[in-house]
Formats: C-alpha cells, structure tokens, sequence
C-alpha cells in the first residue's frame, strides 16, 4: 500500500468503508458529496434507526500522525454538521435524524484494520 499516492489511499479507504457500512445493513445513499463546507465522505441510511448516517472516513498507512479518527477534529465536526444541514435542505429532509460517524482505517501493519465508531461526535 506504501506505492499508491495519498489520493489513491483516500479512495481506497472510502471504498473499503462503504463495503464495510453496507456488510452492517447500512443502505449507501451517495459518496464524496460536496457542497460550499466541504466534503461529506459517504452519506448512508441506517434501516434500523430510520437515522441518515453521515460518515467521515479517514485512512492511515503509519502512526506517526496518531490514529486514524483522531483527525477528525473540531473543525472538521464543524464543517461536517454545515454540510449535513445543507444536505438535508437540499433534500427537504430537515426534520430526519441524523448521526455522524467515522470510519477509521488503519493500514499501517499487516492487516487493515476498520474500525467503525458510531456516533462520534
């Protein structure tokens, strides 16, 4: 994995992510969606909850900058919960429950390792 460019890593995360939020029940309604706040890295529905799932995927091939999830800063919550109003507006959903979670992935030894943390901030 140390070949592939930081994009290509980031890519690959969200892909495992989703497959790994689908292997849970979560229904994928949209990836990478963008409005003027940023990013949202997978937007899904949880069928149990009837709850919108917005999910921050983050990636790591070392330690050195400390866990995956742990860049998932205040800022970035921040940007996040803007761009899920948004979403939400856009999509005359402004009175659905929402929950944000982080999908953190470690690549840094031998195995991958996917962690999901739900309801992270």
């Amino acid at each position: 994995m140390t070949t592939l460019t930081r994009a290509e890593i980031g890519a690959l995360g969200e892909r495992l992510a989703a497959d790994h939020l689908t292997g849970l029940g979560l229904r994928i309604v949209t990836r990478n969606w963008r409005c003027r706040y940023g990013e949202l890295d997978v937007i899904a529905v949880d069928p149990d909850t009837d709850t919108v799932v917005f999910v921050e995927v983050k990636t790591r091939r070392s330690r050195e900058a400390g866990a995956p999830e742990e860049a998932v800063d205040e800022r970035k919550q921040k940007r996040m919960r803007r761009a899920a109003e948004i979403f939400a507006m856009r999509y005359r959903a402004d009175d659905i429950t929402m929950r944000f979670d982080v999908v953190a992935i470690d690549a840094s030894g031998e195995r991958l390792e996917i962690e999901l943390l739900r309801n992270a901030f």
